[in-house]
Formats: structure tokens, sequence, C-alpha cells
């Protein structure tokens, strides 16, 4: 058998159901296109803003129907993007900035409930308390009194979901940081010093974060138990 003939009888590249997947992530690879594209400024809310904000993340919930893995996993992960569309059009407005964050607790605490205890892996939380700490103690002392109470919270709920992504690992593992690194840099950027190109950052690796804990439910039970 020549050369020619010996790739045409390899296994193909790409299986039947990655395949699946990257048609059933077209809705959501367009419209974070369409976030990006119009770049609408944030000093201009309205509804339209919030839609196209808000659709990447909800095309993400259809995007799970297709998952077979556990449904009791899958409808709390379909409950957390649903949570964090109404925090994304809450943060639209200012006035509404704690709504939104109560909202992404909410999602937060359903990814907790998804992700579990098992493995527990309490060693992960030798890095993880200590960074929190530190990180927080200084955003806190460039926050108005009347938040402080809520954003602590978020900020708890937030560290444990990163310490049980770290723990599952697959793509749950790179989708808890990413989203540690969105907020963090959205709280910095918001209450203690400007920061350039923070919005990029923030939305980029907020969908990204999205994205790979969505995938997380069409891993095989082996990988997520990393």
């Amino acid at each position: 058998m020549d050369a020619w003939e010996e790739g045409l009888s390899q296994k193909p590249c790409f299986s039947v159901q990655q395949l699946h997947l990257c048609r059933g992530l077209s809705p959501f690879l367009l419209t974070c296109a369409i976030y990006f594209l119009l770049w609408i400024p944030e000093d201009q809310p309205s509804w339209i803003s919030a839609l196209v904000k808000c659709l990447p993340v909800l095309c993400l919930v259809v995007f799970l129907r297709a998952a077979r893995s556990d449904r009791g996993y899958r409808a709390l992960l379909q409950g957390a993007l649903l949570c964090s569309a109404v925090g994304d059009a809450c943060l639209i407005w200012p006035e509404a900035f704690l709504y939104g964050v109560t909202a992404f607790t909410v999602a937060h605490l359903l990814y907790l409930w998804a992700l579990g205890l098992t493995p527990l892996r309490p060693g992960l939380l030798l890095p993880i308390v200590p960074a929190f700490l530190l990180y927080n103690g200084l955003v806190l002392l460039h926050l108005p009194p009347g938040m402080v109470p809520m954003l602590v919270t978020y900020s708890l709920v937030l560290a444990s979901m990163l310490w049980r992504g770290l723990a599952r690992g697959g793509s749950a593992r790179w989708g808890a940081l990413l989203f540690t690194l969105s907020d963090s840099v959205l709280a910095w950027d918001a209450f203690v010093q400007s920061l350039p190109h923070a919005r990029l950052v923030v939305m980029t690796t907020y969908y990204a974060a999205q994205l790979l804990i969505a995938l997380s439910a069409f891993q095989s039970p082996r990988l997520k138990s990393r």
C-alpha cells in the first residue's frame, strides 16, 4: 500500500460527534462575532445592547440540548447560563449592577451544584484561598460600603466554583479559570483602576469560559472525573 492509500485508510481527523459539535456551536460563534463587530458603546445602554450581549450565552443553552450526558448535569448548566444571561442584561445598566451580581451568584451556585464534590481535592484550596484573600482585600478598599456584603458573597461563591472546576478537570477546569480571570479584570477596572482594553479582555474570557464549561457536558465521565 502506497502512502496515498495508507492516508485514505487512516482514521478521519474529525469524528462525526466533533463535526456535530462544531455545527451546533455555529450560532454561538456567529453571535459572538456580532457582539464584537457591533461593539455597542457601554455609555449607551439599551435593550438592543442587552440582547446582543446575551445572545451568545442563550445560544449555549440551546446547544446543550444536544448533550447526552446526565440530564441533571445538563439542566444545571442550562440554568446557570440563563442566570448568566440575566446578569449580562442587568450589567448593561449601572443602576442594576447589584441585580447582575445576584444573578451571577445564582449562576455560580448552579455550576457548583453541577460540578459536585467528587473528587474533593482540598489541596487545590491552598493556592486559591490566599490569592482570593489578597485580591479581594485590595478591591474591598475601593468599594462603596453598600456593595461590600454582596460582592464578598459573590467572591466566596466564585472561589468555590473555581475550586470545583479545577477538581473536575477537563474543559470545566479552563472554564472556571477563565471565568475567574474575567471577573477579576472586571472588578479591578470598575473599582480600582481603569485598565486598557479591559472590556475586550473581560468579554473574550467570559464567552470562552461559558463555552468551556458547557463543553464539559459532552465529555466522557472518565475525562470529567480527573
